[in-house]
């Protein structure tokens, strides 16, 4: 009998951004968004355990004490080398398989979560994710590898740009790793939506929407939250010129 696979999602945090530092403690319904994000993530049925990767910089303590306060794993690590501390935090946790959050997703949904993990767990690929070929709203990413094929793209890249964006290599042209997409089903296929937390203007819509909704902030979905917008389009005004990172700059 093959010994049980240990599912770990790692959430990539710091304060220091460079266009809204601090966005990932500013509340969200009265509660930090990287909090928020826990406790979405938390709702997977399929993840083990979550882990936040943050970086040593004492920027970065109060993510840590906020951690302890809700026990959640902590890992910290460098600043730059995204890739290791992901690798680390996986590692520290016994992880055989990672689920890659980051957290400007705060709104990321548990129930894509596990679609995304039963993808790559039922195709047997190296790589599953909803972002490659993006059909989902920008905001609801998830990538799922395994620790073995992470150590594997750490050992093959020092390429700075691998290094920050951590699963970069999987889907590169040339990589040799398999890998799988999981598309929206139509009625939540939005991919020019942004609802990542990236400058005060996401906040701002992403308050509007949690405040609207009737549902519990660990419960709602993508699906809740697209018939929202399709009934509330004035709320897309709020953040409509901020502009999205391409996949190649993460």
């Amino acid at each position: 009998m093959s010994e049980k696979q240990k599912l770990v999602a790692t959430i990539e945090a710091r304060m220091t951004s460079t266009r809204f530092p601090g966005k990932v403690l500013e509340p969200i319904c009265g509660v930090p968004s990287l909090e928020f994000m826990i406790r979405r993530v938390r709702q997977s049925s399929l993840v083990d355990e979550v882990v936040v990767a943050c970086t040593v910089n004492s920027e970065d303590d109060p993510i840590a004490a906020l951690c302890r306060k809700l026990s959640c794993g902590c890992h910290r690590g460098s600043e730059d080398d995204v890739l290791d501390r992901v690798l680390q935090a996986a590692k520290a946790c016994g992880a055989t398989a990672i689920v890659e959050l980051t957290g400007d997703c705060p709104f990321v949904d548990p129930m894509v979560i596990d679609e995304v993990v039963r993808l790559y767990q039922g195709q047997k690929v190296d790589y599953a994710s909803n972002v490659v070929e993006r059909s989902f709203p920008d905001g609801f990413d998830v990538q799922v590898f395994s620790v073995e094929n992470l150590e594997r793209v750490s050992a093959l890249t020092k390429d700075p740009i691998d290094r920050v964006h951590v699963s970069s290599y999987f889907y590169r042209p040339g990589s040799p790793f398999s890998r799988a997409t999981l598309t929206a089903p139509p009625e939540v296929h939005w991919p020019e939506l942004g609802l990542t937390l990236d400058e005060p203007d996401d906040y701002r819509l992403l308050c509007a929407i949690a405040d609207e909704l009737d549902q519990p902030l660990e419960k709602f979905t993508v699906l809740d939250v697209v018939r929202l917008l399709r009934r509330r389009p004035e709320l897309l005004a709020l953040n409509e010129h901020v502009r999205r990172k391409t996949l190649e700059e993460g």
